[in-house]
């Protein structure tokens, strides 16, 4: 009788806090196989993101299967499904995956390819493990949902604010709009956050915390064409609307616990937008494919040296107890760009 090949894995039985030794595990599991447009990827490095945290908060339901998160590898391509086109074994990818599938946080990882870019030829596996979710999120919240242009011409004086711009979504989106030729506002709170908003490409800084159109008039600005909202969508809702200009666009991230006023903007005809970058691999969407082409558009951007690797820590090897330290920092919310873990022991 064949004896199926074990690999090693971090997951989870029961949702429990991250100080929990029982939250995340060192797991023994079966390697899986590719089939039709599936890559096998060996995983050098993953990155731990807010929506881990989000699903492995203690709630009561218990797996009978192991749960294994993660939604940031890079890695090396293994095996092909028989049905792939896009990659072959050896190539060297990244990707964000799916929420509806098994994490990233082991050995080997199962991922559709056309939701899978080729790697930064000048990135290691940590710093391009660092990209892919945030990456995805920002590029579709400002050229798919916000509609900005990528030709710096169509531009020219125009205004986006970015609400938290300083986490890991914004210190892209900050980066992306600056290579667009946007006219680029962040909100921060601290003298190291403020630091790292102006490093990444902000015109100009505010806080969060005050008056956002006394502060922006204080600038000589009255208006924003485009906000990008990454924190707290209802706590900001009417301080958006007060700048948001006429026939604007404003694009949110965080789901609300409160209904939003949709009726504030009807007098300025303003449109409004979520984005969630595991819809297209979640509905499997006809357009899937477009994070594949989007990944291999912002590699070339990343080895043109017009975009960087915001990661900023990094943990070694990949193991329960280093991810949960790793889930505790993200759970303080007061992280400054991206951490990354890599290698697995042995």
């Amino acid at each position: 009788m064949n004896m199926t090949e074990q690999m090693k894995a971090v997951g989870l039985y029961r949702y429990l806090p991250a100080n929990d030794e029982q939250s995340l595990q060192d797991l023994q599991v079966e390697k899986p196989v590719p089939a039709g447009r599936d890559l096998l990827v060996r995983v050098k490095a993953i990155s731990v993101n807010p929506v881990d945290v989000k699903v492995r908060a203690p709630k009561a339901r218990v797996e009978e299967t192991p749960k294994i998160l993660g939604w940031d590898v890079a890695g090396i391509v293994e095996q092909t499904g028989s049905e792939t086109s896009l990659f072959k074994a050896g190539d060297e990818v990244y990707y964000a995956g799916s929420l509806i599938r098994q994490g990233g946080n082991s050995e080997f990882h199962l991922v559709d390819e056309r939701i899978v870019g080729r790697k930064p030829a000048n990135l290691d596996f940590a710093a391009a493990a660092a990209l892919p979710l945030t990456a995805i999120t920002a590029w579709e919240g400002l050229f798919e949902r916000l509609a900005i242009s990528k030709n710096k011409e169509d531009n020219q004086g125009k205004k986006l604010l970015i609400i938290g711009a300083a986490g890991g979504v914004g210190s892209i989106a900050l980066q992306l709009a600056r290579e667009v030729g946007l006219t680029v506002i962040g909100t921060a709170s601290r003298p190291e956050t403020e630091k790292w908003v102006r490093d990444h490409g902000a015109d100009y800084v505010i806080s969060h915390y005050e008056d956002f159109r006394t502060q922006l008039e204080k600038e000589g600005i009255s208006e924003v064409d485009y906000i990008l909202c990454l924190h707290s969508t209802e706590k900001h809702w009417k301080a958006m609307e007060a700048v948001i200009k006429p026939l604007g666009h404003i694009c949110s991230i965080v789901e609300t616990s409160e209904p939003l006023d949709l009726t504030l903007l009807k007098n300025k005809s303003v449109t409004f937008a979520w984005e969630f970058m595991f819809t297209r691999s979640k509905y499997e969407t006809e357009d899937m494919i477009e994070q594949h082409r989007l990944l291999d558009e912002l590699a070339d951007w990343i080895e043109q040296g017009r975009i960087e690797s915001t990661l900023t820590e990094t943990l070694s090897p990949i193991n329960a107890a280093n991810l949960r330290k790793a889930h505790l920092q993200v759970e303080e919310n007061r992280m400054i760009g991206k951490l990354v873990l890599e290698n697995f022991e042995g």
